[in-house]
């Protein structure tokens, strides 16, 4: 089983790294491709110290084309997305991710965090569909695409969800003990970081509500 990492960043390059270097220790990890987001720190750059392929996008894009854009290049059937800003990540947790989809009953798995920090242990507990860590094939990553616009930056794992209720389409949550993720408050200041929590679960409502 080989397996093409998607791995969208937008001025992640004080933490791209700790989500890149689990993945080098992975045998089923063929290939890494970190999509950088129109990002202005240096995002790229740290990543291709790595060795992975690195796609730059001209302009912030949002998360979902800029999925759709490493998809594009992956070469591998098999993708597994990962946020750029995760903390705690080992191989362990990325192996466990491989082995629940490789034992089949499941279209998508989904990790989702626990005994990492409080408030995100909560937000998945709350709506673990919003989790962007998942395994699944280049199959169904084409027919959620019918619900990502460039209107949406925050949609893409609502997309996939409805995606999977029409089509019939089987979850696997597989719980990630010790894995969190750096909240956008912290990221970007209170007053920054809650404008673009607001800008995130607006998407989220509009993908949500947006015909597929």
């Amino acid at each position: 089983m080989k397996v093409s990492v998607i791995i969208p960043a937008f001025n992640e390059a004080e933490r791209i790294g700790a989500v890149i270097e689990p993945l080098l220790d992975v045998p089923e990890v063929d290939e890494v491709i970190v999509v950088d987001d129109g990002s202005s720190d240096g995002t790229a750059e740290v990543a291709r110290r790595y060795g992975v392929k690195v796609i730059r996008l001209p302009e912030n894009k949002g998360k979902a084309l800029a999925l759709d854009a490493g998809v594009r290049e992956a070469k591998n059937d098999l993708l597994l997305f990962l946020d750029a800003d995760l903390t705690g990540l080992r191989p362990a947790h990325v192996r466990k991710l491989l082995s629940a989809y490789a034992e089949g009953g499941a279209d998508i798995v989904v990790g989702v965090f626990k005994e990492g920090r409080a408030a995100t242990d909560l937000s998945m507990k709350i709506a673990p569909f919003l989790s962007g860590q998942r395994v699944l094939h280049r199959r169904v990553w084409e027919r959620a695409r019918a619900a990502l616009d460039e209107d949406t930056s925050f949609g893409a794992e609502i997309a996939l969800t409805k995606a999977a209720l029409k089509e019939g389409w089987r979850h696997r949550r597989v719980p990630l003990e010790g894995v969190s993720h750096v909240r956008k408050e912290e990221k970007r200041g209170l007053r920054n970081g809650l404008r673009d929590r607001f800008y995130m679960y607006r998407d989220i409502l509009r993908t949500l509500f947006r015909k597929l």
